[in-house]
């Protein structure tokens, strides 16, 4: 039995516990490196509507492309779900006895309720004019994903909204860019997404590599 997983399970029964049903806590295990399973428990799943066996959020991929020495907890970041809930998130990396990462360890509280009171309180008490709810979210919430099919196709979304044109629009330094951004991203560590992403951009699968060594 692996002592530390267990602990985390019965500290995530207890955080949920203390917090409510608005408090999700997701547990991921990195230690098998299976990435279309990588949740192993979850309490309060419906926030964002994922089951234990799920696959993997971003979070999961960047941290098996980054550097674990480098990688610190995240604490306090918004994320959301499918239907456009927003979430406060918080993401504790487990390390194993050697410093690598063993397990993920996410918090996620639903606040979308609170935000809607936040913004019909600051209606009724402003005497300047009201600056938009967007821009005081500094940072755009990340969608939850539930398997790497549904994270491979965000990120390449994401890939080709910062390029700004659709696919049939974009020369090969376009092409370059978007390769570069799901190489940092992590989406090559997901099985076959070679293939899918070359064939999105009509390239062959050597040419693809050769994209991801000009980084």
């Amino acid at each position: 039995m692996d002592q530390k997983l267990e602990f985390l399970k019965q500290l995530a029964h207890g955080l949920a516990a203390q917090f409510g049903n608005s408090c999700e806590i997701v547990i991921h295990d990195l230690t098998k490196r299976d990435l279309d399973k990588s949740i192993v428990y979850i309490e309060n799943g419906h926030v964002s509507n994922r089951h234990t066996g799920d696959g993997p959020s971003g979070i999961v991929l960047e941290t098996l492309r980054s550097d674990p020495e480098k990688i610190k907890d995240r604490l306090a970041y918004l994320t959301k779900t499918d239907d456009g809930r927003i979430l406060k998130s918080s993401t504790l990396y487990i390390r194993d006895d050697k410093g690598r990462i063993s397990y993920i360890f996410s918090m996620n509280y639903d606040i979308t309720s609170f935000m809607a009171a936040e913004n019909t309180i600051r209606n009724l008490i402003r005497t300047e004019p009201e600056e938009t709810y967007g821009e005081e979210i500094s940072d755009t919430p990340k969608r939850i994903t539930h398997n790497v099919t549904e994270l491979l196709d965000l990120l390449i979304e994401q890939a080709i909204a910062k390029v700004g044109k659709p696919v049939a629009m974009m020369n090969k330094d376009d092409k370059v860019a978007v390769v570069q951004y799901l190489n940092n991203a992590g989406a090559f560590l997901i099985t076959k997404s070679g293939d899918k992403i070359s064939s999105l951009l009509g390239i062959s699968k050597f040419t693809l590599y050769s994209y991801m060594d000009k980084g």
